[in-house]
C-alpha cells in the first residue's frame, strides 16, 4: 500500500456529494485495504479549527481507524492541521462548509479537507491533505 493511494482516498472520500455516495466509497475502499470515512463540517473557519480537529480524531476511533494511543491520535491530529493549514490563507476570517475525509492503509493515515469558503453567496474553494505514518 502506497501513501498516495491513501491520499488519493481520502479526497475522493471528502469530495462525496451524498451519504449514499460515501457508503459506497467506503465499500469500494475496503475492498482495496483501505479504511475510510468522511465527516460534515460548518462555521466559521477560525474558531471552528479545533472542533476540525477533534471531530477527525474522534470519528477515527469510532469508525475503527486508529486505536485508542496517543500515537494514533497524534497523527490523526497533526495531518487534520496539516491539511487545515494548506486553506487557511484562503479561509481566515470567513465560513467554510463541507467535509473531512480520512483514509488508512496499512501504516499511512491520510486526511482531506474539501471546503467551499465564502461569504453570503461568493464561494470559493479549497483542497488541503495532510498525512502521517503510524
Amino acid at each position: 500500500m502506497e501513501s498516495r493511494d491513501v491520499a488519493k482516498a481520502a479526497i475522493c472520500i471528502a469530495m462525496t456529494s451524498s451519504r449514499e455516495e460515501e457508503m459506497k466509497l467506503k465499500q469500494s475502499h475496503k475492498e482495496e485495504g483501505i479504511q475510510s470515512l468522511a465527516v460534515d463540517y460548518g462555521g466559521e473557519f477560525l474558531s471552528s479549527l479545533q472542533k476540525v480537529v477533534e471531530r477527525a480524531v474522534v470519528a477515527s476511533k469510532r469508525e475503527g481507524i486508529i486505536d485508542d494511543s496517543s500515537h494514533s491520535d497524534g497523527a490523526v491530529a497533526g495531518a487534520t492541521r496539516e491539511a487545515l493549514s494548506q486553506i487557511m490563507p484562503k479561509a481566515l476570517g470567513l465560513n467554510v462548509g463541507g467535509k473531512v475525509g480520512i483514509a488508512r492503509g496499512g501504516t499511512h493515515i491520510a486526511v482531506s479537507i474539501f471546503f467551499g469558503i465564502g461569504l453570503l453567496h461568493r464561494n470559493d474553494v479549497a483542497i488541503g491533505l495532510g498525512h502521517r505514518a503510524i
